[in-house]
Formats: C-alpha cells, sequence, structure tokens
C-alpha cells in the first residue's frame, strides 16, 4: 500500500472569470497571493514531496505561464498546450497522457491553497493510495472551518474512505479540496475533447474505487479577489507559529 507519483498534472488552462478584474491582464495561476504566484504554490508543494515532473496545461495568456516556469527545475515543468480549445479538467488529462507513464500520478488544480498542518497532506496521500483498493483519491477539506468557502460541499465520506458525491442532497460535510492521485487506467475509455474529470470520478464511484482524505491544516478556497486578504492573513499566522 502506498504509492510515491513522481509526476503531476497542475490545470491551469482556465479563463479565471470570477477572478476579474485581475484576470483581465494575467492568468489566474499568476495571481499572487502572499508574495508568490498560485501556481508557484502549488509547485512548491509538489516539490517537497519529491516530483520530479510537472505537465501545466496552458490556453489562456499561456506566453505568461510558460515564461514564468522556463527556469524552474523543481519540479521540471512540461507545458501542454491547449491552442485550439479550452479541453476541460478531463480533456485536458487525456491530451496529455502521453507525458506521464503507468503509474498513479497527482493531479492539482493551479488555484487550490492551503496550509499543512503537522505533515504535508501530499505526503500523506502518497502513503494512503492503494492501487489494489482505489483508482482516485480525492484531497477533502471539511465544509466547516474552510477559508472563503461557501457551498454546500461535493462528497460525504464511509469509514473505509470511500466517497458518494451530493446528488440530490442539500448538503454533505466535505469539499474537494483541488488535489488528488490518479490512476492512468481510468482514462482507458475516456472520450475526446472538452469534458469535465467529475464524468470520471462518477463512473470510479459507482464501481466502489472513489476514495477520500481528508486535509489536515486549513483549505482557502482562493475563488476571487476578495478571497486574497483573508487567505494572505492566514498564512502570515501560520507563519508566526
Amino acid at each position: 500500500m502506498g504509492v510515491k507519483p513522481e509526476k503531476a498534472m497542475v490545470l491551469a488552462a482556465g479563463f479565471g472569470l470570477r477572478m476579474r478584474p485581475l484576470t483581465e491582464k494575467i492568468p489566474k495561476p499568476l495571481v499572487p497571493v502572499a508574495g508568490r504566484a498560485l501556481l508557484d504554490h502549488v509547485l512548491d508543494r509538489l516539490a517537497a514531496v519529491g516530483v520530479r515532473e510537472a505537465v501545466v496545461n496552458v490556453h489562456y495568456l499561456p506566453q505568461q505561464i510558460i515564461a514564468h516556469v522556463a527556469s524552474r527545475e523543481v519540479p521540471r515543468v512540461v507545458i501542454s498546450r491547449e491552442d485550439g480549445m479550452v479541453l476541460g479538467t478531463g480533456g485536458g488529462v487525456v491530451k496529455a497522457l502521453p507525458l506521464f507513464g503507468d503509474a498513479p500520478f497527482f493531479h492539482l488544480n493551479s488555484d487550490t491553497l492551503w496550509i499543512d498542518a503537522a505533515r504535508p497532506n501530499l505526503e500523506r496521500m502518497a502513503e494512503r493510495f492503494d492501487p489494489a483498493r482505489m483508482d482516485v483519491l480525492l484531497l477533502m477539506a471539511p465544509v466547516a472551518g474552510s477559508l472563503g468557502y461557501s457551498g454546500r460541499g461535493d462528497y460525504s465520506m464511509s469509514e473505509d474512505g470511500r466517497l458518494c458525491a451530493r446528488g440530490s442532497r442539500d448538503e454533505v460535510p466535505l469539499v474537494y479540496a483541488g488535489a488528488a492521485i490518479l490512476s492512468r487506467a481510468i482514462f482507458a475509455s475516456a472520450p475526446t475533447g472538452e469534458f469535465a474529470l467529475t464524468e470520471i470520478f462518477a463512473r470510479v464511484e459507482q464501481e466502489g474505487r472513489l476514495t477520500g482524505i481528508t486535509l489536515d491544516g486549513l483549505w482557502m478556497h482562493v475563488g476571487t479577489p476578495d478571497a486574497i486578504a483573508p487567505a494572505e492573513a492566514a498564512l502570515a499566522a501560520a507563519e508566526r507559529r
């Protein structure tokens, strides 16, 4: 049990519409929070757990992101260009699959931000991932106590870690925190073109192989310009501890 992914995919192709007006001139992954671009916060976390290569997909204002990561060595960044159209959270992965081997890999949103507690959450995920009983492991944040999130949650979780989507329920206690470990096998019959990764999650859930691990620390939803200052305050407070 347990894997140590050496590769990751970071989604950075979106338009960041809710982050306007900041994203009228820069892509959302380059929006600065506490002096570092959102994308750098994510890449730093991957570097800290030994990921050696990160595939970053780009579409909106791609040259800015390409230039920003050009000198990055750990992890080394490989660009997956989506010049014709945004392929969505699922289609973007399918396009980049030739850049991965057969091993499970990390999959992160470029705008996910959290504060680890005692141990890195990505390290905890790697230890928990068991290919014998799961194809997807999602990092789940408690709705209660997360910063800047006011939604109804995404999943509930059983004692053995299996996830059940909210569906028609009014609310559930956990929200997807934007970090996952994925088995390459789940894309064997994936469609081409634009589609959402949640379509695959739904199928994996039906097979009983969609699992989660609860984030240890504080998850911050930085979806709008107003959410930046509270996130920076939380990061500063964590630095002082």
